[in-house]
C-alpha cells in the first residue's frame, strides 16, 4: 500500500487532498444526451476518463468512479497529475 507507515494526520491530509481533487474535477464534467436517450460524460483535460449510462445520475456516478480509479493508478505509478501535487516519501516507495 502506498501510505503504509504513514501517521494518521498524514493519511487524513491525503484523503482530504484526494477528495478535494475529485470534487474539483467532477465540477468540470460535461454531459451530453445522446440520440438513443443515454448519457455520455467526460472531464475536459483528463484524457481517457469518460463514461456512458442510461441515466444522467448513473453516468455521473460511473464518471466519478473512473476518475477515482484513474487518479489512484496515476498515484501508484508516480505519474504527474495536473492539479494534484503529491510529494512521495522515498522511504515508502518499496511499499507502493
Amino acid at each position: 500500500m502506498l501510505l503504509f507507515g504513514a501517521n494518521v494526520k498524514d493519511l487524513l491530509l491525503c484523503f482530504y487532498m484526494f477528495s478535494a481533487f475529485i470534487a474539483k474535477k467532477m465540477a468540470l464534467a460535461k454531459y451530453k444526451l445522446l440520440k438513443d436517450g443515454s448519457y455520455f460524460g467526460e472531464i475536459p483535460g483528463v484524457k481517457g476518463v469518460w463514461s456512458s449510462a442510461k441515466s444522467l445520475e448513473g453516468c455521473r456516478q460511473e464518471l466519478q468512479e473512473i476518475l477515482e480509479d484513474w487518479t489512484l493508478l496515476k498515484i501508484r505509478s508516480h505519474e504527474q497529475i495536473p492539479g494534484l501535487q503529491i510529494n512521495f516519501d522515498r522511504r515508502l516507495k518499496k511499499y507502493a
